[in-house]
C-alpha cells in the first residue's frame, strides 16, 4: 500500500510546475477546472508516462473548440436529452479535473450536453458521436440519474475525432444505471475522456469502457461511492491493433460505508505497436467500513511485437472492511485449450478464436443490452479475423 512522504515544500500541482511532488494518497492530487493551473506536459509526468503526448500536443494547448457538435439519439419518454449551459448546477457535482487535457476540455466548453433519467421502469437510450472532425475539440457530458430511476445510457463513438472531454455521471438515492461507452472511432481519431462519477445513497452504477477503434484512445473513469449502501461495476473491453494505443486509469474511492466494487478490465493485443495500458487504484478512506473491493486486469497477448502494461493500487486507511484485494495477469494462448479444441478437429486458427472469443465475451455478455452485446460480438469476430493486426 502507499505510504505518505514528508513534504517540503508543498508543490501547487501534480505536473510540477514547482518541482518535486511527493507521494500522497490518492484522493489528494491537484484539481482544478483551469488550464491555467497547470504546467505544460512533458511526458515524464505519472500520469501521462505511458501515452504518446507528442501526438495529441494540440489537445494540450489552449484554444480549442468548445462549441455544440451533431448528435443522433434515440427516444424515450423518461430521458431527456439537451444542451445547458456552463452555470447549470450539476456542472462539477460528480467530480474535477487532474490533468491538463481534462482541464482543457473544462475551460473550453460552451454548453454541455446533458441527459437525464428519470422514472423507475427500466429503459435505454443511445447517443450517437459521430461528425466531430479532426479539428481539436473540448467537450462536456452530464449523465444524471435520479433518485430510484433505472436506464441505459449508451455513448457510442464513431467516425473522426480530436477529442479530450469531462463526463460527469450522477447517481442519486437508489438509482440503478448503466453508462456504456463504445468507442469505435476511425484509425486515427485520438480521444481522451475523463469520467467523474459519484455514487449516491444505495445506488448502483455498472460502467462499462469499450475500446476498439482509433490510435489514441484513454478513457478514465474516477468513481466515488459518495453514500451508504453504493455499489459500482467497472467494466472494461479492448481490442488493440498494431500502432493502437488504448488507455484506461480506473480510480475508485470508498468514502462511505457498506460500499462495495468490482473492477474486471480484460483486453487483447496484436500486431507490431499495439500498446495497452491498465490502471487500476482503489482507496478504501476512513469512513468506508465494510467495504467490499476487488479489482483485475487479464491482457491476452496474440502476437509478437505487442505492449501491455498493468498496475494495480490498493490503499486502505480503515482496518473495518469485509474484504479488499487486485489481481493482475498478461499471458499468450493457453496451449492445453488449443490442444483439447484441436484434439476434436477444430484447425488451430480458428481455435485460436474461440479462445479470444471466449476471453472478451465475459464482458460483453454482462453489458446488459442485447442489441449491443451481439453488434459488438460481430465487432470483435471482425478484429479477430484481420491478419494479426498488420
Amino acid at each position: 500500500m502507499p505510504t505518505s512522504a514528508a513534504s517540503e515544500p508543498t508543490p501547487k500541482n501534480p505536473d510540477g510546475r514547482f518541482g518535486y511532488v511527493p507521494v500522497q494518497t490518492r484522493s489528494a492530487r491537484f484539481k482544478s477546472t483551469d488550464l491555467a493551473d497547470f504546467a505544460t506536459v512533458t511526458g515524464r509526468e505519472a500520469v501521462w508516462k505511458y501515452i504518446p503526448v507528442a501526438k495529441f500536443a494540440d489537445l494540450l494547448a489552449e484554444g480549442i473548440d468548445g462549441a455544440p457538435y451533431n448528435i443522433s439519439s434515440t427516444e424515450h419518454a423518461d430521458i431527456s436529452v439537451e444542451w445547458v449551459s456552463r452555470d447549470d448546477t450539476r456542472i462539477g457535482k460528480a467530480g474535477s479535473p487532474e490533468e491538463r487535457a481534462s482541464a482543457n476540455a473544462w475551460t473550453s466548453f460552451e454548453q454541455a450536453l446533458a441527459i437525464t433519467v428519470t422514472g423507475e421502469t427500466a429503459k435505454e437510450i443511445t447517443v450517437t458521436r459521430s461528425e466531430l472532425g479532426n479539428s481539436a475539440r473540448g467537450a462536456h457530458v452530464i449523465i444524471e440519474a435520479k433518485p430510484f430511476s433505472q436506464a441505459t445510457v449508451i455513448l457510442q463513438n464513431t467516425g473522426d475525432a480530436r477529442l479530450t472531454e469531462n463526463v460527469e455521471i450522477i447517481l442519486g438515492e437508489s438509482a440503478n444505471l448503466t453508462v456504456v461507452t463504445v468507442q469505435e472511432w476511425n484509425a486515427e481519431a485520438v480521444h481522451l475522456s475523463n469520467h467523474f462519477a459519484s455514487i449516491g445513497r444505495d445506488a448502483r452504477l455498472k460502467h462499462v469502457v469499450v475500446s476498439l477503434g482509433g490510435r489514441i484512445v484513454r478513457v478514465s473513469p474516477s468513481i466515488r461511492l459518495a453514500g451508504s449502501g453504493s455499489d459500482i461495476d467497472a467494466l472494461g473491453l479492448y481490442f488493440a491493433d498494431a500502432g493502437q494505443h488504448l488507455e484506461q486509469q480506473v480510480y475508485v474511492f470508498h468514502d462511505a460505508p457498506r460500499s462495495r466494487s468490482r473492477v474486471n478490465y480484460k483486453g487483447a493485443l496484436q500486431g507490431t505497436g499495439a500498446h495497452a495500458v491498465w490502471i487500476g487504484d482503489v482507496l478504501i478512506g476512513s469512513k468506508g467500513a465494510g467495504t467490499d473491493s476487488y479489482e483485475q486486469n487479464r491482457n491476452l497477448v496474440l502476437t509478437e511485437g505487442t505492449r501491455a502494461d498493468s498496475v494495480p493500487n490498493l490503499e486502505i486507511e480503515t482496518g473495518d472492511i469485509i474484504g479488499a484485494g487486485h489481481a493482475s495477469a498478461t499471458g499468450r494462448f493457453d496451449d492445453e485449450q488449443l490442444f483439447y479444441l484441436q484434439s476434436r478437429g477444430i484447425t488451430e486458427e480458428e481455435a485460436r478464436r474461440l479462445v479470444v472469443r471466449g476471453f472478451l465475451t465475459d464482458i460483453v455478455a454482462r453489458i446488459g443490452s442485447p442489441e449491443l452485446e451481439q453488434r459488438l460480438l460481430s465487432a470483435i469476430e471482425a478484429e479477430l479475423l484481420t491478419t494479426n493486426g498488420n
